[in-house]
């Protein structure tokens, strides 16, 4: 029942996403294809494959205990508080957190998740900014 109940929630989800992406005004800059085409194909392999899943279900899905929900739940936090913080501590710092606190969760040592941190945020701010020239959320510290 509960890939069930998924299925329609991601149908619903679909729905909404879809609507939203038809909201979307087009600039007479626009290309050929326009700003609706990619939300409105996402919009469509989500309903799709959420319509496989209601209608075709596994027979009766094993629940994690709850301190994996738990464990999820903190992530999904981070991840809320990496939005929130970007425009504030700036691209590297709240990247630099994020990157070390989900490496933790998924089994790195302590030491080993700040390295990953560290350098995932380096990484991606050397790629992106210096090396491509795309603007990054700028923290106090300058970059």
């Amino acid at each position: 029942m509960s890939d069930r109940i998924f299925g329609v929630v991601g149908i619903l989800l679909a729905i909404g996403y879809a609507i939203a992406a038809l909201a979307i005004e087009e600039s007479f800059l626009s290309d050929a294809v326009g700003p609706k085409a990619f939300p409105l194909i996402i919009a469509s392999i989500l309903g799709l494959s959420s319509l496989v899943i209601a209608l075709r279900p596994d027979a009766e899905p094993e629940w994690p205990a709850l301190g994996r929900f738990v464990e999820v739940a903190a992530s999904v936090v981070v991840l809320i508080l990496y939005a929130e913080l970007l425009p504030v501590a700036g691209f590297v710092v709240a990247t630099a957190f994020a990157a070390a606190y989900l490496a933790w969760r998924l089994g790195s040592s302590p030491l080993e998740s700040v390295a990953v941190g560290i350098g995932t945020s380096v990484g991606i701010y050397v790629i992106f900014h210096l090396v491509l020239g795309l603007s990054l959320a700028r923290g106090p510290l300058g970059f």
